[in-house]
């Protein structure tokens, strides 16, 4: 397994740099220009000397091997002296100052380094991200499994009429909808999310809780519809099995037959769809987060997008790749720990 992780890992770099040259050739070929945003009243020369500036005068090969020193051995250097220098769990070690006077990747919106934006954007997106992630899990798996034992029960077609709708729907759509049902025409919860608000007692906790009830709902409705379809098929595959006729056989009981044995080989393909799914629910959170107003990663992508801000768009995208490979190669590495018949070495 060690061997199998080490060889993903490699070849997971040369993956990466392809994509991020892919990024980066369709963010060129993309219409808009940087310079769309400043008055009209400033000269055209100044324009000029404001896009060299931001390097576009540059030939595109030079923009794109800048971009790769400054996010792979720049801003590295940046974290190594933050933890040097600033982290307490890493006061110990000697003051390091790596990066002083070397340029980062800069937002052409903000002129500000990309990197801390997207730091303190994160937290709000895995807050919202993550415990939709958290809750959907949680409510799909008891739904599949009692849907599987239940099968064709009224239990199960509810739910397979619920999962449809959860699939059906996009969240551009069924964000709206909650908003003008639970906070215009019934006003139990606030439409808008607010950053700005601090948790310090019980009341405040209580705000927090209601604000993100909305978005979390949005985005824990597709992954409940999907990990519960995966889950009742997994256990409706693996009840008519002959280990668990064997097991029924031996005098064991139903509960033991069902969520011990049928439950953990059901687990095996659940999980790694689960591992696969985390990338995906990033990719609803950018429309989420819009819907809602939630200042997070998502919001600040489509500001980028409409600014022609392409240092931001091209880090923030290919942090989603970065995302994605590394949950694919979790995915596997699971599925290799759950079931004892693979082998990757």
């Amino acid at each position: 397994m060690l061997t199998f992780t080490i060889r993903r890992l490699l070849l997971s770099i040369p993956t990466l740099l392809f994509i991020s040259l892919v990024i980066f050739l369709l963010l060129q070929l993309a219409p808009g220009d940087p310079m769309a945003q400043v008055p009209l009243t400033v000269p055209p020369e100044v324009k000029e000397k404001m896009r060299e500036a931001l390097g576009l005068g540059q030939p595109i090969y030079i923009q794109y091997w800048k971009w790769l020193v400054q996010v792979f051995w720049i801003e590295p250097q940046v974290f190594i002296d933050y933890l040097t220098n600033r982290s307490a769990l890493f006061s110990w070690l000697p003051d390091t100052n790596l990066s002083d006077g070397k340029l980062r990747v800069i937002s052409w919106q903000t002129r500000s380094p990309v990197m801390d934006i997207v730091i303190q954007r994160m937290p709000q997106t895995l807050w919202v991200v993550g415990l939709a992630y958290i809750v959907g899990i949680v409510i799909a798996i008891p739904i599949g499994i009692y849907s599987a034992y239940r099968h064709y029960s009224v239990f199960d077609q509810a739910g397979t009429f619920i999962t449809m709708i959860g699939f059906s729907i996009p969240p551009f759509f069924t964000g709206p909808l909650l908003i003008v049902i639970f906070s215009v025409s019934l006003g139990w919860l606030p439409s808008i999310y607010d950053t700005t608000h601090v948790v310090n007692d019980w009341e405040s906790f209580k705000v927090q809780f209601f604000q993100m009830i909305m978005p979390v709902m949005v985005l824990a409705l597709q992954t409940t519809a999907q990990i519960s379809r995966y889950m009742r098929g997994a256990m409706l595959d693996n009840l008519n099995q002959d280990y668990v006729r064997t097991a029924r056989a031996k005098g064991l009981k139903e509960s033991v037959v069902v969520m011990v044995h049928v439950l953990r080989n059901s687990m095996i393909p659940v999980v790694t769809i689960i591992a696969l799914g985390m990338p995906a629910i990033f990719g609803g959170a950018i429309i989420t987060e819009n819907v809602f107003k939630v200042n997070g990663i998502g919001q600040l992508l489509l500001t980028a997008l409409r600014a022609n801000d392409l240092p931001m768009v091209m880090t923030l995208t290919f942090i989603f790749a970065v995302l994605i490979v590394l949950f694919n190669l979790i995915a596997d590495i699971l599925y290799g720990l759950l079931d004892p018949r693979i082998r990757y070495d």
